[in-house]
């Protein structure tokens, strides 16, 4: 595919994760990034737990969701986090009740991968451009 235009910005503006377990996945997700997670109830019965988002930054936001047909998987999308010492990350994965499915892996120029699996059942990928 070639493009003619200039992006403005990655095509991918947000993503949804979905969990059995709200409480349970908020902390997991809390621990292992270091970031707060903010619950909701949404008036159609659907919880969501947003990430933090900044309106300037680049890169999509998103939400761990707990509702009807969302069922958590290993196959399927896989949603890749912004990880910069995966090695500390996938230690956090282990304490807090995660599992490892691949350790820190060197993709060569494109930096470094991890492949987790959450506390719902989710495949989640790590990924660090450096280290």
């Amino acid at each position: 595919m070639m493009v003619t235009e200039k992006m403005e910005h990655n095509p991918v503006g947000w993503f949804e994760i979905p969990v059995h377990d709200m409480e349970r996945a908020k902390t997991f997700y809390e621990a292992v990034f270091n970031m707060p997670i903010e619950v909701h109830s949404m008036d159609d019965g659907m919880v969501m737990g947003w990430f933090p988002m900044s309106e300037t930054g680049s890169g999509a936001s998103g939400s761990l969701v707990k509702a009807k047909g969302y069922i958590p998987t290993h196959e399927g999308t896989l949603v890749y986090f912004s990880e910069p010492a995966i090695e500390t990350a996938l230690k956090r994965v282990r304490n807090n009740g995660g599992n490892v499915i691949k350790e820190k892996t060197d993709i060569g120029q494109y930096g470094f991968i991890a492949y987790i699996e959450d506390t719902e059942g989710n495949r989640i990928g790590l990924h660090n451009m450096t280290s």
